[in-house]
């Protein structure tokens, strides 16, 4: 297996550089997105409604950090930038466009983990294979990173095993939330061990303690992110998605989920305060349980966008949310079209870090 592949192969490793994967709460240059396309298989009669969400979200994002946006090609670039200009979007000032083809939108799962040290910003490009090959083609979604940072003039670190954004979560200090069931699974990384992988977490992402997650919720087609179930929203505090109906099929994953965290610490030894979340009632569509949850919000330097799904709980988990968040603006966001694609806000929003 290939552990250290370098754009510049006699660059130093990560780990001597001393880079961090930041939490998502610390200050954002931009944001990344990638933008849907007709021809994807995510929203199969949806498309419209799916690009309205992006297109809304570009344009709320674009008034707190810059918007980076990768097309499949160049008439799709000029479609978006007139779109865009049409509906207010600020091209070349707060938003920008680059040709980066990728099949399908899922922009955290696809697109660069960005690590920073005091005086770098670098990039670690993961390995991506459409949620262990389960929708191919993907060999575009997998350069996504690697042309990113030829954009932008970054150095690239590829550790050679296959992780999506979406499976892991930094407190920026060292710990690291991991989905087992997506990380340690032969669709992935067939015969590397959980050590192994722990030991690049620590060179590429400067990560002192890995905790392995194992919940699932219903409708996730990902193998059990933790976007999903279990975030950061401090140094020492985790948001954790909770079911209230014992009858429900998340009920037993989500408690176990929380009774193994209660029990966690920091490498300082530190336990860590849990703070739960309601999931919100089952959302069905065409028969299909779909995976809608809270957590799958998204932070920028103003903000904080929820999902939220026409549900009594909508306001009860904005509230809790924007209780962990007072600096910043909670901004709900309807996603039950979204989660057709079996993802929400922050499944395809990937952040930059800046200073």
């Amino acid at each position: 297996m290939q552990t250290t592949s370098f754009r510049n192969k006699n660059s130093p490793t990560a780990s001597l550089l001393r880079f961090m994967f930041p939490a998502e709460w610390e200050r954002h240059r931009a944001t990344w997105l990638t933008w849907p396309r007709k021809e994807s298989i995510s929203f199969p009669g949806l498309f419209q409604a799916a690009e309205e969400i992006w297109i809304q979200l570009a344009l709320a994002i674009s008034q707190d950090e810059l918007v980076r946006i990768n097309v499949f090609d160049k008439t799709q670039f000029v479609e978006l930038e007139n779109l865009l200009k049409e509906r207010g979007g600020e091209i070349n000032r707060k938003i920008f466009l680059y040709e980066n083809p990728a099949y399908e939108p899922w922009c955290r799962d696809h697109g660069p983990i960005f690590v920073r040290n005091e005086e770098e910003i670098a990039i670690v490009d993961f390995i991506y294979n459409a949620w262990g090959g389960k929708y191919p083609p993907y060999d575009l979604d997998d350069h996504v990173p690697e042309r990113i940072g030829k954009y932008l003039g970054m150095r690239v670190f590829s550790p050679g095993i296959v992780v999506e954004g979406g499976a892991i979560d930094s407190n920026g200090n060292g710990v690291l939330l991991a989905s087992r069931k997506s990380i340690d699974n032969p669709n992935r990384n067939p015969g590397v061990g959980l050590k192994e992988i722990e030991k690049i977490f620590y060179e590429f992402l400067g990560i002192e303690k890995v905790i392995w997650l194992e919940a699932e919720i219903m409708g996730d087609d990902t193998d059990g992110h933790v976007d999903q179930y279990s975030r950061f929203v401090s140094v020492n505090t985790i948001a954790c998605a909770f079911e209230r109906n014992a009858s429900d099929g998340n009920y037993l994953s989500l408690r176990k989920n929380i009774e193994q965290l209660a029990k966690e610490c920091d490498y300082h030894g530190k336990p860590f305060e849990i703070v739960e979340v309601p999931m919100p009632n089952p959302v069905i569509r065409s028969g299909m349980r779909l995976p809608a949850s809270y957590l799958n919000f998204y932070l920028t330097n103003h903000s904080l966008f929820v999902p939220t799904f026409e549900d009594p709980m909508d306001e009860i988990a904005e509230e809790i949310l924007q209780g962990l968040f007072p600096e910043r603006k909670i901004c709900p966001f309807f996603a039950k079209d979204l989660v057709w694609g079996l993802g929400a806000i922050h499944c395809i929003t990937q952040q930059e870090p800046g200073w």
